[in-house]
């Protein structure tokens, strides 16, 4: 078979090697700095399949008009995997809540492993760095021949879907956002992406009408800083203070509910942490910091982690390190100035530091932050380091969004 994969950029060199060692013709084209007459050669070949990533604009000349089959990276790792798969083997995507949902499953699942999550690929119990690789579909490739060799199961987060290979698949969110050139629409195609999944379990306000869909509240309910979970007859209750956060609620009740599907003990997570980025609190001189800097901050985190802040501080003087680090590729949907805006002005903070581009001389949104913003940095390092020094009591919110 002659094969044809997009994308160099985003895991099209791993699927084009995985389909070379499996014994096909194939090329790799880089969409996005190819010339015109490069594209077209490749428009006057033939070839029996086409591998495209999901959020590539459909209208591309290299499969807009084909006619012949056209896969998405998604589909393409399933079939590449084939049927030796590690077990269990657990796929996770989402707008919010993917990577916490990761790690509380992994802290659960007992005996040896690999999570591979955005902020690296590690084996357990040891949670040893193996490397970091982007949530990309490709990445699952070698996720899943670590958890082969060891053996051991493997939880892995996807973006923009999953692959629908394995036991069970998660999509941890509703929330949505348009993407491929504003032509796609986020949770459709996540939703869409499950198809294949032998068993899928959703958040709430995710309406997945598929076959083998489970719903989070069918099995877990919580009460303050208690979680019930309830399936085939066993029942278990959970104590963690971090379901009484929003941004911990929801992922550590799907980590639950996917170990009662998975037939595994839940209770680990009484003693599962704030991860670095997600709510994690530390303190420097007098000063209590809350992190909330990765890829999904955004105006609801932003305003839950401010609140937590005043709340473990007992003071309401704080300072605001918000913004999108420029050229950060990896996150898919930004934190535009106008949330940035409103976050600000719900926050009410003694200070705010700017990290990423500041908006442009003359906008609605410059002249409505006037007076309003402290200092402009490029890094979150830099905004943290600055926020440390003009801060005098209270505490310190992190609320920039980032790859980490």
């Amino acid at each position: 078979m002659h094969v044809l994969v997009l994308d160099t950029i985003h895991g099209g060199k791993v699927i084009g090697a995985a389909y070379i060692a499996a014994g096909h013709t194939t090329d790799v084209v880089d969409v996005y700095h190819s010339t015109p007459d490069e594209l077209r050669e490749v428009q006057h070949r033939h070839y029996d399949l086409v591998v495209t990533p999901v959020h590539l604009d459909p209208d591309h000349p290299l499969h807009a008009h084909s006619t012949i089959p056209v896969i998405t990276h998604h589909e393409a790792v399933r079939q590449l995997l084939g049927e030796h798969l590690p077990h269990p083997m657990i796929e996770i995507t989402g707008a919010q809540g993917k990577t916490t949902t990761a790690h509380a499953l992994a802290h659960i699942l007992p005996g040896k492993g690999v999570l591979h999550t955005s902020t690296g690929t590690y084996t357990y119990p040891t949670k040893t760095l193996i490397g970091k690789k982007s949530i990309t579909p490709a990445s699952e490739i070698d996720a899943v021949r670590y958890a082969n060799q060891m053996p051991g199961w493997l939880v892995a987060e996807i973006s923009l879907g999953v692959t629908g290979a394995g036991d069970l698949a998660i999509i941890t969110s509703p929330d949505n956002y348009m993407f491929a050139h504003g032509k796609k629409c986020a949770i459709r195609e996540k939703i869409a992406s499950a198809r294949h999944a032998k068993r899928v379990l959703v958040a709430e306000g995710v309406f997945c009408e598929q076959e083998h869909v489970v719903r989070v509240g069918d099995i877990a309910r919580c009460d303050g800083m208690k979680c019930t979970v309830e399936l085939d007859g066993m029942t278990f209750v959970l104590t963690n203070p971090l379901f009484l956060l929003p941004p911990y609620r929801t992922p550590l009740m799907l980590a639950a509910a996917a170990a009662m599907i998975l037939h595994v003990n839940p209770m680990p997570l009484n003693h599962f942490t704030a991860l670095p980025g997600r709510m994690s609190l530390s303190q420097i001189k007098d000063l209590i910091i809350i992190d909330n800097a990765n890829s999904g901050t955004n105006v609801a985190t932003t305003l839950c982690a401010a609140r937590y802040a005043r709340h473990c501080s007992r003071a309401s003087d704080l300072t605001l390190v918000i913004g999108q680090v420029e050229g950060d590729g990896a996150v898919c949907e930004g934190f535009s100035f106008d949330q940035i805006a409103y976050a600000i002005e719900k926050v009410q903070p003694s200070h705010v530091v700017w990290v990423g581009r500041y908006p442009d001389p003359g906008t609605d949104v410059y002249e409505a932050l006037k007076g309003k913003t402290d200092a402009v940095c490029t890094t979150l390092e830099e905004g943290r380091d600055k926020a440390v020094r003009i801060t005098g009591k209270g505490s310190i919110v992190l609320s920039v969004k980032t790859w980490r």
